[in-house]
């Protein structure tokens, strides 16, 4: 970007430059501005995002695919939450492939598989928060006395509730989705397979008191809780590659699993679960660190002031 930082920092042209040249260089200075001391780019989404370079595109990168909040995702997820995050250089997606190609965690777990990817709904639903799929995962080591981890999916946005517990009873399940109904409202089902921990009088009298209907996946139609399933090995393969050799941590490293899991790109609703729940995408630590467009804007946190402003 050394040509479109000269041009708006001190009005300097290549010289040399053919009529062609020239032209396109005038027609791709217009999406490029100067706030110094940092070069950004309009995207036709109106997102403005960082240019960056050399050291800080590599810190970038590192950070948003085995950061706390990467996951350890594929080359494309990774750039596409480098963009998310608000940073751009040219050879993005080349130097992603590159970066996971010689990941040694991502290596020794290996690739995710076609299996392993958020199928296409088979339960047709038209909100977000209607239907969701539970299941449990475990047992685990034990981790601060944890064993189990019970994942919840809903079915349109694909985002993910999940709990770690010392128990896969019908009591902690119970507990588990009077939280979920309180906090997204009550689902119009709840899709789960037969374990005796879903299947009791005490799982029914919760369903009843909420208005939810249960629906059961079966031996012949398994794909009716699929996405559950898809999840499960998704957030397993995160935890796998973050917490490494020290096993007994798993607990400790949940909440950045799942937070890695909701920003990243699911391709069939053409965005993350975050974006697509909340309308903006998710603002992530490496933004501040490396001064995003949004983190350099200066907030008003003078109250006397604010409140002078404020219109009743």
């Amino acid at each position: 970007f050394a040509d479109f930082a000269n041009y708006h920092a001190g009005n300097f042209i290549v010289k040399d430059m053919t009529s062609q040249q020239k032209n396109k260089f005038f027609k791709d200075i217009k999406h490029y501005f100067w706030d110094d001391p940092f070069l950004f780019k309009i995207y036709a989404d109106q997102v403005i995002r960082r240019c960056v370079h050399g050291k800080e595109a590599l810190d970038i990168l590192e950070a948003c695919h085995n950061g706390p909040t990467g996951g350890y995702q594929g080359a494309n997820l990774t750039a596409k939450k480098i963009f998310d995050a608000g940073f751009f250089w040219p050879t993005i997606y080349k130097d992603a492939h590159e970066f996971v190609k010689n990941c040694d965690s991502c290596q020794r777990q290996g690739k995710i598989s076609q299996r392993d990817e958020i199928p296409h709904n088979s339960i047709q639903t038209c909100e977000i928060f209607n239907v969701w799929g539970i299941n449990f995962m475990g047992p685990f080591p034990s981790s601060r006395e944890n064993k189990y981890i019970l994942v919840a999916v809903d079915y349109l946005s694909k985002w993910v509730e999940a709990k770690a517990l010392p128990t896969n009873d019908a009591r902690v399940v119970c507990k588990f989705l009077k939280s979920l109904f309180a906090r997204f409202g009550s689902p119009r089902a709840i899709i789960s397979d037969r374990g005796t921990h879903f299947c009791n009088d005490q799982f029914s009298k919760v369903m009843l008191k909420y208005g939810v209907t249960r629906r059961l996946s079966t031996a012949y139609y398994p794909q009716t809780n699929g996405q559950v399933e898809v999840s499960n090995r998704g957030l397993k393969r995160i935890l796998e590659r973050t917490i490494g050799e020290n096993r007994a941590s798993w607990s400790d490293k949940l909440d950045d699993a799942l937070w890695a899991f909701r920003t990243a790109y699911k391709t069939p609703i053409g965005c993350t679960p975050y974006k697509l729940v909340y309308g903006k995408a998710c603002h992530l630590p490496i933004e501040l660190e490396h001064k995003a467009y949004w983190a350099l804007k200066q907030a008003n946190f003078d109250l006397t002031i604010a409140g002078d402003h404020q219109k009743i």
